[in-house]
């Protein structure tokens, strides 16, 4: 088959599209990506290992002052849902018209269509053009069931779940269905009224790309919801590989603990040297050695030693396994491959999606109780480092999980 693939947001939202791509295409399929990356232009560099074709389309999406304002703004705001809002607004809608123009050409030749959850453009580019359209959730947060909630309520029973999940359907759709309608307008195309039931799903087919060690489908799930397993690759050339200082760090002393906050590190020079001085600090009171991950370290004043090293960018699959506990934020991404790699986590969220990972790991005994970057302090973070690498059965567990994962 020919097959269109577009997907948007930052690196978490690209690597699986990335994945399943590289799949698709060694299975003998034609594949063209799309891809928008909210945050980097490294994306440009990438090159297909099996020949996909890879179109970076206005990359990064924010400007570099944006960006620095973007991760305050957006974890300063308590409602989830109006959260979700203001990334939205900030992040995707200046972009959705190329992104739709973009979706129109891959329709044109496409037997098939797969998009992120919240590609709506492609979406409804594909219904136009009468191509099916497939979905990929990164989280089973999105996918309704009355045996479960996001707000974990199990003592309201499947009655409260379909309550809840009734009125999360009400206040997601109020939140962000504008932009979407706004599009549908434009077209001649009747509302959609349910955007979780009619963006985020597809009637046709819903992968949920997260491993069956940290979800468990529903029998209430529709037909077209399938369990898929993390969708990830080893390494991708845009993270180079594992430095002679790195490889060093690792080689002498104590297993460290690997600090990263992803793309929610802040962009600006001020607000990341705050970042790294918690991060740094906390380590400095737990007493154990620690690499910590952040773009400008150098710039910002931080210097590596014997016991903490600063790194701009690295592998993850190959330095994790070498660590003894991962400090993150909480996506889809990074909770994924920490766990991959057996390892406790310690998980700073700093929106909703990731307070929900911070639980299921939580759920599984491989990560304590979730910190949230708008409250937390050094000594909370180090409490919890501390906690966790004074619990063997957490460490054996996390080992347990991961050599499950493998399998799959």
């Amino acid at each position: 088959m020919k097959i269109g693939m577009q997907t948007w947001g930052s690196h978490g939202d690209i690597r699986p599209f990335l994945a399943l791509a590289e799949g698709l295409q060694a299975a003998g399929h034609e594949v063209h990506l799309v891809l928008t990356c909210v945050d980097s232009a490294a994306y440009a560099s990438h090159v297909s290992k099996h020949g996909v074709t890879i179109t970076v389309l206005a990359s990064p999406v924010l400007t570099p002052a944006q960006a620095a304002s973007f991760g305050a703004t957006a974890y300063r705001i308590r409602d989830p849902m109006k959260q979700m809002a203001a990334i939205l607004r900030l992040c995707f809608d200046p972009v959705e018209d190329r992104m739709f123009e973009a979706a129109q050409d891959l329709c044109r030749d496409a037997d098939l269509l797969i998009g992120h959850f919240m590609m709506y453009p492609l979406q409804f580019a594909a219904e136009q053009a009468g191509r099916p359209y497939a979905s990929v959730v990164l989280s089973q947060v999105t996918i309704p069931t009355e045996f479960d909630h996001p707000l974990g309520a199990a003592l309201l029973g499947r009655t409260g779940h379909r309550f809840l999940w009734w009125l999360t359907r009400i206040l997601i759709h109020r939140a962000i269905q504008s932009s979407p309608n706004r599009l549908r307008r434009r077209l001649g195309m009747a509302p959609v009224t349910d955007v979780l039931r009619e963006i985020w799903l597809s009637r046709h087919l819903t992968l949920a790309a997260v491993s069956p060690q940290l979800c468990q489908a529903q029998p209430d799930w529709p037909a077209s919801v399938r369990l898929c397993g993390f969708f990830d690759v080893p390494s991708l050339d845009i993270e180079g590989v594992v430095s002679a200082e790195v490889d060093a760090f690792l080689a002498v002393g104590d297993a460290p603990v690997y600090m990263t906050l992803g793309s929610w590190m802040p962009h600006g020079q001020a607000e990341q040297a705050r970042t790294l001085h918690l991060l740094s600090r906390a380590a400095r009171k737990v007493g154990c050695r620690a690499i910590i991950q952040a773009h400008a370290a150098q710039a910002c004043g931080f210097v590596s030693d014997e016991r903490l090293l600063y790194v701009s960018t690295a592998p993850h699959q190959a330095i994790f396994p070498r660590c003894s506990a991962v400090v993150h934020h909480g996506g889809a991404g990074t909770t994924q491959s920490a766990t991959l790699a057996g390892k406790p986590s310690v998980v700073i969220a700093h929106i909703g999606e990731q307070e929900h990972w911070g639980k299921e790991l939580r759920r599984r005994g491989i990560a304590g109780k979730t910190l949230h970057r708008r409250s937390v302090t050094a000594a909370a973070l180090a409490r919890r480092i501390r906690d966790v690498l004074a619990a063997p059965d957490m460490a054996l567990k996390a080992g347990t999980v991961a050599a499950a994962m493998k399998q799959e």
